[in-house]
């Protein structure tokens, strides 16, 4: 199969508050596993390698797992330029990781990319009744900034794998530009493939 960008990986960063559970997400993509209890807090960037398989084409993922407390803001800043994707998460039992969400994305229309590729996602969606921000809160929002959004659970992996593919589809895309292949849609491609939260648990 052919391989995308040579050996040249494609940065995806992890960013949002402290505690929307950033590295529960990504070690349940990596290693396809849930880490239980508590642990410490990422310092300042945790990375991780993945390569997917994109429609017959090998996309290298290098997978940033930022620090959402305060005082690692800064580290997160000198990172955001290197960054080709993110993931902005909040936590779905949580209401001011909602509530700073524009935050988030004031900063990322500042330090980021301009054409970053850019999701929302409300994590923790398994744990339904201390849920406290609703799924067409967290689609209201994506909408008024023209991100594609989903909910995910790093616990059950719901959608969890369909976040990083979307994403790698979207940066393939872009990398590979064939004259004659139809424009990739990541937001159509998000929305046809989306689990609910309520069903598929595996």
């Amino acid at each position: 199969s052919y391989e995308l960008c040579g050996s040249r990986s494609l940065v995806v960063m992890l960013v949002g508050d402290s505690g929307v559970g950033k590295t529960c997400l990504l070690v349940r993509f990596k290693d396809g596993a849930f880490l239980a209890g508590s642990f410490i807090s990422t310092v300042g960037i945790d990375f991780r390698n993945k390569v997917l398989n994109v429609d017959g084409v090998k996309v290298k993922l290098q997978i940033w797992d930022t620090a959402g407390q305060e005082r690692f803001r800064s580290v997160t800043h000198a990172y955001y330029r290197d960054a080709h994707a993110l993931l902005l998460l909040y936590d779905v039992t949580n209401r001011a990781s909602f509530d700073n969400i524009q935050a988030w994305l004031t900063e990322i229309h500042e330090y980021a990319k301009q054409d970053v590729v850019l999701m929302l996602l409300g994590n923790k969606v398994d744990s339904t009744q201390e849920r406290v921000v609703k799924r067409e809160d967290g689609e209201k929002l994506a909408k008024e900034y023209g991100v594609p959004f989903m909910e995910t659970s790093a616990k059950s992996g719901l959608n969890v794998d369909l976040a990083f593919t979307a994403i790698a589809k979207e940066l393939k895309h872009r990398s590979m530009k064939l004259p004659n292949e139809p424009r990739f849609k990541l937001h159509d491609y998000v929305k046809k493939e989306v689990k609910g939260a309520g069903c598929c648990r595996s």
